[in-house]
This record gives structure tokens, C-alpha cells and sequence, in this order.
């Protein structure tokens, strides 16, 4: 078998000799190569270059963004599950929402053994995904499409995102605290938080408008606050398209009543009310606002976007379980 270990340096909970250790098991059971992502993007060019060389397996040691850029990569000509490298996930940030979804448990250590026995066992399974990219006829069409894993986000959450992004770059550690005061700040420094300027359109449904937030889900949990899962669209799924939880009002009492609601969710019951809007397994829809928003995937935050089109890709790419 012939295998590429792609590693961030950066990654939260992983040191330089975990890392080695973990290359060492690997290497012991595989034709691997190692590399050590150097600049940003660089996780995306060594997966395309794994798809073009035809190897079998791609290994990404990281947190979500080092997975989401693998997967850009293994897919920048689109999806050909028969064809391209599998992908395994070593969890290395702080959240690691995906392979968590996976089920795969959430140290990097532990994690490797059960990679290693999935491989001896051929345990995989083909997993859907979304994708995003400028709507046409808008400022964004030209906007280049980019796959994510588990969730994208439009509006509110997808400032909370930036605002993270902002701490970690003047040194702040990537803790679950620092997101609950980015919130905060968010919450009351959003302009838009009582009277929404989204408007969600799919094939087939009138419109929903005056959306103030909007999460995309491609599965479930949406995400975890230290070890809760919180379910946002509980029924997502890898097997689906794509689930969407919005709200159209973020006053003092909606923003307590809805996280109290994300707090306690389960598998069976997310947030719901008057200012929810919850739809599932869409494959097509596309989010417009009348100014511009933040927009996040996979917790990347990649700038203001007007309009976002996305598409519910079943059957995308074969992950190792």
C-alpha cells in the first residue's frame, strides 16, 4: 500500500515525538512518505498530488482545517470514489469534529491504533459532502467551489469563527473558552442580530427570509463544547445532503432560549421554535443577504460573501473507519 501522512506542525494536541511515533506505527505497515505542511494550502497541493500519483491512501494528521484542505485536494478534479486515495483522519487540533463524526476516537494515539486495525480489517465506508461556491448572477459567482466535511456557516457563527481566527493570530490558545467570549462579543456587536438579512432559495420551496444566522450541516454532531456533542440539525448525515438550522431573530431572550436548547440537544431533538427554520437532506439551495457576511467552513473563516450556493454531494469520497 502506498501512502502519503500529511502533518500540520501547528496542530493543538500534537507534539514533534507524537508525531514520530505515530509515523513510526504507520510506516510499519505501509509504503509511507511523510510531509510536514510548511504554508497554508499546502495540506490541499500534497492531496491533489496524491490523487494525480494514484496512491492508495492519504492520512491526514491535524485538526479540521488540515483535513478540509486534504479533502480539496483529493477532489480538485471532483469526486471518483473508485479512483482516488482513501482518506484516514489522525485527530490533532483542538475540536476535530470530523473524525469524531467518524467515530474515531479523539487522541491522536489512540486514534492510530484503530486507523491501523480498520486497515487490516478493510473498514471504510464512502461518505457525502457539501460544497460551496459563488452563486451565479451575483458579485460571487466567481468565487472558486470548495468542499467541506462537516459544517459551513453563514452570518453569526461564521463571525464567532473570524473573531477566533483574530485571538489565535495575536498568540491566544485555541481553547473552548475563547470561543464562548467570542460569542459574546459577537452577539452584541452584530448589527443584524433582530432583523436578518438572509434569504435562503431552493428548487421547488418559496423562499425563507430574514435570516440572522444559518449553519450547514453535513453531519451530526455540528460540533463540541469540549466533550458535548451539540446537534444543530441532528438529523445530518454523512449518508445524506445536506441539513440547515437558521434563525431569524437573535434578541437577549431568543439567543437564551436557543443555546439553552444547543446545550441539552440529542441526537433526537435539536433547537426548535418560532425562530427556527430546520430542513433536511437538501441537494441544492442557495444563501443570499443583502450586505455582506462572514462565511466559515469546516471553522475556516474565508472572508464576506453575498451569496453562497450549495450542493449536497452524496457518495463523495471513502474514508477509513
Amino acid at each position: 500500500m502506498r501512502a502519503l501522512l500529511v502533518a500540520n506542525p501547528a496542530a493543538t494536541t500534537t507534539s514533534a515525538r507524537t508525531r514520530d511515533v505515530l509515523i513510526h506505527a504507520l510506516a510499519s505497515e505501509m509504503k509511507l512518505e511523510a510531509v510536514t505542511t510548511e504554508y497554508r494550502g499546502h495540506a490541499r497541493d500534497l492531496g491533489r498530488k496524491a490523487a494525480h500519483e494514484g496512491l492508495d491512501l492519504v492520512v491526514a494528521l491535524g485538526g479540521d482545517g488540515t483535513v478540509n484542505e486534504v479533502v480539496n485536494g483529493l477532489l480538485h478534479n471532483g469526486p471518483d470514489p473508485g479512483r482516488l486515495p482513501r482518506l484516514a483522519v489522525v485527530p490533532g487540533g483542538s475540536t476535530n469534529v470530523f473524525a469524531r463524526a467518524l467515530g474515531l476516537p479523539n487522541d491522536s494515539v489512540q486514534a492510530t491504533g484503530a486507523l491501523l486495525d480498520a486497515l487490516r480489517e478493510e473498514r471504510e465506508r464512502t461518505v457525502g459532502l457539501g460544497l460551496a461556491a459563488g452563486a451565479p448572477d451575483t458579485e460571487d459567482e466567481g468565487v472558486p467551489a470548495r468542499w467541506f466535511t462537516f459544517c459551513a456557516g453563514f452570518g453569526f457563527d461564521a463571525g464567532v469563527v473570524g473573531r477566533v481566527e483574530q485571538q489565535r493570530e495575536r498568540g491566544k490558545r485555541s481553547t473552548h473558552a475563547l470561543y464562548v467570549r467570542q460569542l459574546m462579543r459577537q452577539f452584541w456587536e452584530e448589527p443584524n442580530r433582530r432583523h436578518g438579512t438572509v434569504t435562503l432559495e431552493r428548487p421547488g420551496a418559496d423562499p425563507v427570509t430574514d435570516l440572522v444566522l444559518s449553519i450547514v450541516c453535513n453531519t451530526s454532531p455540528w460540533t463540541y463544547l469540549g466533550n458535548r456533542p451539540l446537534y444543530a440539525s441532528p438529523e445530518a448525515s454523512f449518508d445524506t445532503a445536506l441539513d440547515v438550522l437558521a434563525l431569524n431573530r437573535l434578541s437577549t431572550p431568543a439567543v437564551a432560549r436557543y443555546a439553552t436548547q444547543l446545550l441539552t440537544s440529542t441526537p433526537e431533538r435539536g433547537p426548535h421554535g418560532k425562530h427556527a427554520v430546520s430542513l433536511h437532506d437538501l441537494t441544492d439551495f442557495t444563501l443570499h443577504s443583502k450586505v455582506p457576511l462572514p462565511f466559515q467552513m469546516d471553522g475556516d473563516h474565508l472572508g464576506l460573501r453575498t451569496s453562497v450556493r450549495f450542493t449536497g454531494v452524496r457518495r463523495a469520497l471513502r474514508v477509513i473507519v
